[in-house]
Protein backbone atom coordinates (compact mmCIF):
# COMPACT_ATOMS: atom_id res chain seq x y z
CA UNK A 1 0.00 0.00 0.00
CA UNK A 2 2.83 2.36 0.90
CA UNK A 3 4.54 1.70 -2.46
CA UNK A 4 1.39 2.53 -4.37
CA UNK A 5 1.15 6.06 -2.97
CA UNK A 6 4.50 7.30 -4.31
CA UNK A 7 3.75 5.72 -7.68
CA UNK A 8 0.43 7.54 -7.87
CA UNK A 9 2.13 10.80 -6.93
CA UNK A 10 4.76 10.29 -9.63
CA UNK A 11 2.06 9.53 -12.19
CA UNK A 12 0.18 12.69 -11.25
CA UNK A 13 3.35 14.75 -11.66
CA UNK A 14 4.12 13.11 -14.99
CA UNK A 15 0.75 13.88 -16.55
CA UNK A 16 1.19 17.69 -16.62
CA UNK A 17 4.64 17.23 -18.13
CA UNK A 18 3.25 15.04 -20.91
CA UNK A 19 0.47 17.53 -21.60
CA UNK A 20 2.94 20.45 -21.60
CA UNK A 21 5.30 18.66 -24.00
CA UNK A 22 2.43 17.73 -26.31
CA UNK A 23 1.19 21.34 -26.32
CA UNK A 24 4.71 22.63 -27.01
CA UNK A 25 5.04 20.16 -29.87
CA UNK A 26 1.77 21.30 -31.44
CA UNK A 27 2.85 24.94 -31.15
CA UNK A 28 6.17 24.22 -32.85
CA UNK A 29 4.44 22.34 -35.67
CA UNK A 30 1.99 25.21 -36.25
CA UNK A 31 4.49 28.10 -36.08
CA UNK A 32 5.39 28.17 -39.83
CA UNK A 33 1.75 28.93 -40.61
CA UNK A 34 1.81 32.14 -38.56
CA UNK A 35 5.35 33.52 -38.34
CA UNK A 36 7.18 35.55 -40.96
CA UNK A 37 10.43 34.48 -42.59
CA UNK A 38 12.71 36.23 -40.07
CA UNK A 39 11.37 34.25 -37.13
CA UNK A 40 11.40 30.99 -39.08
CA UNK A 41 15.06 31.48 -40.02
CA UNK A 42 15.91 32.51 -36.46
CA UNK A 43 14.27 29.34 -35.20
CA UNK A 44 16.24 27.23 -37.69
CA UNK A 45 19.52 28.83 -36.58
CA UNK A 46 18.53 28.04 -32.99
CA UNK A 47 17.80 24.40 -33.90
CA UNK A 48 21.17 24.02 -35.62
CA UNK A 49 22.92 25.63 -32.64
CA UNK A 50 21.07 23.32 -30.24
CA UNK A 51 22.13 20.22 -32.20
CA UNK A 52 25.76 21.30 -32.17
CA UNK A 53 25.54 22.23 -28.48
CA UNK A 54 24.22 18.76 -27.61
CA UNK A 55 27.30 17.30 -29.26
CA UNK A 56 29.83 19.42 -27.39
CA UNK A 57 27.91 18.94 -24.15
CA UNK A 58 28.39 15.20 -24.46
CA UNK A 59 32.11 15.81 -24.78
CA UNK A 60 32.69 18.67 -22.35
CA UNK A 61 29.74 18.53 -19.99
CA UNK A 62 29.33 14.76 -19.60
CA UNK A 63 32.89 13.52 -20.15
CA UNK A 64 34.91 16.54 -19.00
CA UNK A 65 36.90 16.97 -22.22
CA UNK A 66 37.54 20.57 -23.29
CA UNK A 67 37.29 21.10 -27.06
CA UNK A 68 38.02 24.34 -28.90
CA UNK A 69 37.67 22.85 -32.38
CA UNK A 70 33.90 22.36 -32.64
CA UNK A 71 33.63 24.90 -35.46
CA UNK A 72 36.01 22.79 -37.57
CA UNK A 73 33.58 19.88 -37.59
CA UNK A 74 30.65 22.16 -38.39
CA UNK A 75 32.63 23.30 -41.42
CA UNK A 76 33.31 19.69 -42.42
CA UNK A 77 29.58 18.97 -42.33
CA UNK A 78 28.59 22.13 -44.22
CA UNK A 79 31.20 21.90 -46.97
CA UNK A 80 30.95 18.12 -47.12
CA UNK A 81 27.26 18.43 -47.95
CA UNK A 82 28.03 20.98 -50.68
CA UNK A 83 30.67 18.73 -52.22
CA UNK A 84 28.51 15.61 -52.14
CA UNK A 85 25.30 17.30 -53.35
CA UNK A 86 26.79 19.81 -55.81
CA UNK A 87 26.58 19.04 -59.52
CA UNK A 88 29.78 20.86 -60.49
CA UNK A 89 27.96 23.38 -62.68
CA UNK A 90 29.60 26.26 -60.77
CA UNK A 91 33.08 24.92 -61.53
CA UNK A 92 33.54 23.54 -58.02
CA UNK A 93 33.88 19.93 -56.93
CA UNK A 94 30.52 18.17 -56.78
CA UNK A 95 29.39 14.54 -56.94
CA UNK A 96 25.72 15.27 -57.66
CA UNK A 97 24.35 12.87 -55.05
CA UNK A 98 20.76 13.09 -53.76
CA UNK A 99 20.41 15.61 -50.94
CA UNK A 100 19.59 13.14 -48.18
CA UNK A 101 22.49 10.91 -49.19
CA UNK A 102 24.81 13.92 -49.25
CA UNK A 103 23.63 14.99 -45.78
CA UNK A 104 24.21 11.52 -44.34
CA UNK A 105 27.66 11.30 -45.93
CA UNK A 106 28.55 14.78 -44.64
CA UNK A 107 27.71 13.72 -41.08
CA UNK A 108 29.75 10.54 -41.57
CA UNK A 109 32.63 12.62 -42.94
CA UNK A 110 32.58 14.81 -39.83
CA UNK A 111 32.64 11.66 -37.71
CA UNK A 112 35.56 10.32 -39.74
CA UNK A 113 37.43 13.59 -39.22
CA UNK A 114 36.77 13.23 -35.51
CA UNK A 115 37.96 9.62 -35.73
CA UNK A 116 41.28 10.75 -37.21
CA UNK A 117 41.75 13.07 -34.23
CA UNK A 118 40.26 10.65 -31.66
CA UNK A 119 43.57 8.94 -30.70
CA UNK A 120 44.78 12.35 -29.53
CA UNK A 121 41.45 13.05 -27.83
CA UNK A 122 41.67 9.69 -26.07
CA UNK A 123 45.04 10.45 -24.51
CA UNK A 124 44.88 14.18 -23.79
CA UNK A 125 42.63 15.89 -21.29
CA UNK A 126 41.76 19.29 -19.93
CA UNK A 127 43.64 22.30 -21.24
CA UNK A 128 45.98 20.08 -23.25
CA UNK A 129 43.13 18.77 -25.36
CA UNK A 130 41.75 22.30 -25.69
CA UNK A 131 45.04 23.54 -27.10
CA UNK A 132 45.32 20.55 -29.44
CA UNK A 133 41.79 21.04 -30.81
CA UNK A 134 42.48 24.74 -31.23
CA UNK A 135 44.92 23.75 -33.98
CA UNK A 136 41.97 22.32 -35.92
CA UNK A 137 40.53 25.83 -36.29
CA UNK A 138 43.71 27.16 -37.90
CA UNK A 139 44.03 24.12 -40.15
CA UNK A 140 40.38 24.39 -41.14
CA UNK A 141 40.59 28.10 -41.92
CA UNK A 142 43.65 27.56 -44.09
CA UNK A 143 41.93 24.81 -46.05
CA UNK A 144 38.67 26.71 -46.45
CA UNK A 145 40.39 29.80 -47.85
CA UNK A 146 42.89 27.98 -50.09
CA UNK A 147 41.19 24.80 -51.35
CA UNK A 148 39.30 26.86 -53.90
CA UNK A 149 38.13 23.98 -56.10
CA UNK A 150 36.39 22.42 -53.11
CA UNK A 151 35.31 25.35 -50.93
CA UNK A 152 35.10 28.30 -53.32
CA UNK A 153 37.73 30.19 -51.35
CA UNK A 154 36.92 33.51 -49.71
CA UNK A 155 33.53 33.84 -51.42
CA UNK A 156 32.39 30.39 -50.33
CA UNK A 157 30.02 28.29 -52.42
CA UNK A 158 26.29 27.99 -52.98
CA UNK A 159 24.48 25.23 -51.09
CA UNK A 160 22.38 22.82 -53.18
CA UNK A 161 18.81 22.46 -51.88
CA UNK A 162 17.83 19.33 -50.01
CA UNK A 163 15.75 16.73 -51.84
CA UNK A 164 13.74 14.36 -49.68
CA UNK A 165 10.91 12.04 -50.73
CA UNK A 166 10.41 13.98 -53.95
CA UNK A 167 10.16 17.32 -52.16
CA UNK A 168 12.76 19.98 -52.90
CA UNK A 169 13.50 22.37 -50.04
CA UNK A 170 14.09 25.46 -52.15
CA UNK A 171 12.41 28.86 -52.52
CA UNK A 172 9.76 27.61 -54.93
CA UNK A 173 6.59 28.23 -52.94
CA UNK A 174 4.37 25.36 -51.94
CA UNK A 175 0.82 26.18 -50.84
CA UNK A 176 -0.35 24.36 -47.70
CA UNK A 177 -3.72 25.46 -46.29
CA UNK A 178 -3.41 28.61 -48.43
CA UNK A 179 -0.09 29.46 -46.72
CA UNK A 180 2.97 29.76 -49.01
CA UNK A 181 5.85 27.60 -47.84
CA UNK A 182 9.33 28.61 -49.00
CA UNK A 183 12.67 26.98 -48.19
CA UNK A 184 12.71 28.16 -44.55
CA UNK A 185 9.20 26.90 -43.82
CA UNK A 186 9.94 23.53 -45.38
CA UNK A 187 13.25 23.19 -43.54
CA UNK A 188 11.52 24.00 -40.26
CA UNK A 189 10.13 20.50 -39.99
CA UNK A 190 13.42 18.91 -41.01
CA UNK A 191 15.12 20.87 -38.25
CA UNK A 192 12.50 19.82 -35.70
CA UNK A 193 12.91 16.14 -36.57
CA UNK A 194 16.71 16.33 -36.46
CA UNK A 195 16.72 18.17 -33.14
CA UNK A 196 14.23 15.78 -31.57
CA UNK A 197 16.14 12.73 -32.80
CA UNK A 198 19.48 14.15 -31.65
CA UNK A 199 18.12 15.09 -28.22
CA UNK A 200 16.48 11.72 -27.65
CA UNK A 201 19.59 9.83 -28.72
CA UNK A 202 21.84 11.91 -26.47
CA UNK A 203 19.41 11.50 -23.59
CA UNK A 204 19.46 7.73 -24.07
CA UNK A 205 23.26 7.74 -24.09
CA UNK A 206 23.49 9.78 -20.90
CA UNK A 207 20.89 7.67 -19.06
CA UNK A 208 22.41 4.37 -20.09
CA UNK A 209 25.63 2.57 -19.29
CA UNK A 210 27.76 4.79 -21.59
CA UNK A 211 26.49 7.88 -19.77
CA UNK A 212 27.44 6.46 -16.39
CA UNK A 213 30.89 5.63 -17.69
CA UNK A 214 31.27 9.13 -19.16
CA UNK A 215 30.27 10.74 -15.86
CA UNK A 216 32.70 8.51 -13.99
CA UNK A 217 35.51 9.59 -16.32
CA UNK A 218 34.54 13.22 -15.83
CA UNK A 219 34.39 13.02 -12.03
CA UNK A 220 37.39 10.77 -11.40
CA UNK A 221 39.17 9.16 -14.31
CA UNK A 222 41.52 7.08 -12.14
CA UNK A 223 38.66 5.53 -10.19
CA UNK A 224 36.82 4.92 -13.47
CA UNK A 225 39.85 3.07 -14.83
CA UNK A 226 40.10 0.97 -11.68
CA UNK A 227 36.43 -0.01 -12.06
CA UNK A 228 37.18 -1.31 -15.55
CA UNK A 229 36.07 1.63 -17.69
CA UNK A 230 38.29 1.94 -20.80
CA UNK A 231 38.97 5.65 -20.33
CA UNK A 232 40.89 6.36 -23.53
CA UNK A 233 38.42 4.39 -25.65
CA UNK A 234 35.41 6.20 -24.22
CA UNK A 235 37.04 9.60 -24.66
CA UNK A 236 37.83 8.82 -28.29
CA UNK A 237 34.32 7.48 -28.97
CA UNK A 238 32.61 10.50 -27.43
CA UNK A 239 34.85 12.79 -29.48
CA UNK A 240 33.68 11.05 -32.67
CA UNK A 241 30.03 11.28 -31.58
CA UNK A 242 30.42 14.97 -30.76
CA UNK A 243 31.98 15.53 -34.19
CA UNK A 244 29.00 13.90 -35.89
CA UNK A 245 26.59 16.16 -34.01
CA UNK A 246 28.66 19.13 -35.15
CA UNK A 247 28.58 17.85 -38.74
CA UNK A 248 24.79 17.53 -38.61
CA UNK A 249 24.52 21.08 -37.26
CA UNK A 250 26.79 22.25 -40.07
CA UNK A 251 24.58 20.64 -42.71
CA UNK A 252 21.47 22.32 -41.31
CA UNK A 253 23.24 25.68 -41.08
CA UNK A 254 24.36 25.40 -44.70
CA UNK A 255 20.82 24.62 -45.85
CA UNK A 256 19.47 27.64 -43.97
CA UNK A 257 22.21 30.07 -45.07
CA UNK A 258 22.11 28.73 -48.65
CA UNK A 259 25.78 29.72 -48.92
CA UNK A 260 28.84 28.61 -46.98
CA UNK A 261 31.41 31.27 -46.01
CA UNK A 262 34.79 30.35 -44.44
CA UNK A 263 34.83 33.29 -42.02
CA UNK A 264 31.80 31.95 -40.17
CA UNK A 265 33.58 28.75 -39.07
CA UNK A 266 36.27 30.43 -36.99
CA UNK A 267 37.38 30.46 -33.39
CA UNK A 268 34.51 32.73 -32.35
CA UNK A 269 31.98 30.05 -33.29
CA UNK A 270 33.74 27.48 -31.07
CA UNK A 271 33.71 29.93 -28.17
CA UNK A 272 29.99 30.51 -28.71
CA UNK A 273 29.32 26.78 -28.40
CA UNK A 274 31.23 26.64 -25.13
CA UNK A 275 29.15 29.59 -23.92
CA UNK A 276 25.96 27.73 -24.89
CA UNK A 277 26.62 24.72 -22.71
CA UNK A 278 27.83 26.78 -19.75
CA UNK A 279 24.78 29.06 -19.85
CA UNK A 280 22.29 26.24 -20.40
CA UNK A 281 23.84 23.69 -18.06
CA UNK A 282 26.80 21.34 -18.37
CA UNK A 283 25.98 17.67 -18.86
CA UNK A 284 22.30 18.26 -19.65
CA UNK A 285 20.59 17.80 -23.01
CA UNK A 286 17.93 20.34 -22.08
CA UNK A 287 20.67 22.73 -21.00
CA UNK A 288 22.38 22.41 -24.38
CA UNK A 289 19.11 23.21 -26.16
CA UNK A 290 18.34 26.20 -23.92
CA UNK A 291 21.88 27.55 -24.21
CA UNK A 292 21.90 27.08 -27.98
CA UNK A 293 18.62 28.95 -28.36
CA UNK A 294 19.78 31.77 -26.08
CA UNK A 295 23.17 32.38 -27.72
CA UNK A 296 21.92 32.00 -31.30
CA UNK A 297 18.81 34.17 -30.96
CA UNK A 298 20.38 37.02 -29.00
CA UNK A 299 22.35 38.66 -31.86
CA UNK A 300 19.44 38.25 -34.27
CA UNK A 301 17.01 39.93 -31.88
CA UNK A 302 19.45 42.76 -31.19
CA UNK A 303 19.93 43.26 -34.91
CA UNK A 304 16.20 43.33 -35.60
CA UNK A 305 15.36 45.75 -32.78
CA UNK A 306 18.57 47.80 -32.77
CA UNK A 307 16.65 50.99 -33.60
CA UNK A 308 14.68 50.74 -30.38
CA UNK A 309 17.60 49.80 -28.10
CA UNK A 310 19.99 52.28 -26.49
CA UNK A 311 23.70 52.12 -27.44
CA UNK A 312 23.00 49.45 -30.07
CA UNK A 313 23.15 50.54 -33.72
CA UNK A 314 24.13 49.36 -37.16
CA UNK A 315 27.87 48.82 -37.77
CA UNK A 316 29.73 52.02 -38.67
CA UNK A 317 27.17 54.40 -37.16
CA UNK A 318 28.98 55.12 -33.89
CA UNK A 319 27.18 52.75 -31.53
CA UNK A 320 27.78 49.15 -30.54
CA UNK A 321 27.05 46.70 -33.35
CA UNK A 322 24.33 44.12 -32.56
CA UNK A 323 26.75 41.19 -32.88
CA UNK A 324 29.28 42.83 -30.59
CA UNK A 325 26.58 43.73 -28.06
CA UNK A 326 25.36 40.13 -28.12
CA UNK A 327 28.88 38.87 -27.30
CA UNK A 328 29.06 41.27 -24.35
CA UNK A 329 25.70 40.07 -23.07
CA UNK A 330 26.26 36.35 -23.28
CA UNK A 331 29.77 36.83 -21.95
CA UNK A 332 28.21 38.50 -18.92
CA UNK A 333 25.68 35.65 -18.81
CA UNK A 334 28.51 33.11 -18.62
CA UNK A 335 30.05 34.94 -15.67
CA UNK A 336 26.67 35.24 -13.93
CA UNK A 337 25.89 31.56 -14.43
CA UNK A 338 29.28 30.44 -13.15
CA UNK A 339 28.96 32.62 -10.04
CA UNK A 340 25.28 32.36 -9.16
CA UNK A 341 23.67 29.51 -11.17
CA UNK A 342 26.14 26.61 -11.06
CA UNK A 343 23.66 24.23 -12.68
CA UNK A 344 22.91 26.54 -15.60
CA UNK A 345 19.57 27.96 -16.63
CA UNK A 346 17.82 24.57 -16.60
CA UNK A 347 18.89 23.75 -13.03
CA UNK A 348 19.65 27.08 -11.35
CA UNK A 349 19.99 25.63 -7.84
CA UNK A 350 21.80 22.42 -8.76
CA UNK A 351 25.49 21.75 -8.62
CA UNK A 352 27.26 21.74 -12.00
CA UNK A 353 26.93 18.34 -13.64
CA UNK A 354 30.12 18.68 -15.63
CA UNK A 355 33.54 20.12 -14.99
CA UNK A 356 36.57 20.16 -17.18
CA UNK A 357 39.29 17.87 -15.97
CA UNK A 358 42.37 19.63 -14.63
CA UNK A 359 45.70 19.01 -16.31
CA UNK A 360 48.20 16.98 -14.35
CA UNK A 361 51.40 18.59 -13.12
CA UNK A 362 53.65 16.23 -15.05
CA UNK A 363 52.05 15.77 -18.45
CA UNK A 364 48.84 16.19 -20.38
CA UNK A 365 49.11 12.68 -21.81
CA UNK A 366 46.91 9.90 -20.49
CA UNK A 367 48.98 7.07 -19.09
Amino acid sequence: MSDALPRRGTARLARPRVVARAAAGLVLVALPFYLDRFWIQAGLFAMAAAIGAIGINLLTGATGQLSMGHAFFLAVGAYGYCAFAGDGADGLTGLGLPGWVAAALAVALAGAAGGVFSPIAGRLRGAYLGIATLALIFIGQHLLFNAHDLTGGFNGRAVPPLNLFGLTFDDNELLIAQVPFGSAEKLWYVGLVLLLAGALFARGVLRGRPGRAMNAIRDHRIAAGVMGVPVARYRAAVFVLSSMYAGLAGVLLALVFQRTVPEYFGMLLSLEYLAMIVIGGLGSVAGAVVGGVFVSLLPQLLNRYSDALPLVSAPGTGGIAPGEAARYLYGAAVVAVVLFLPGGLVRPTARPRGRTAQPSHSSGEER
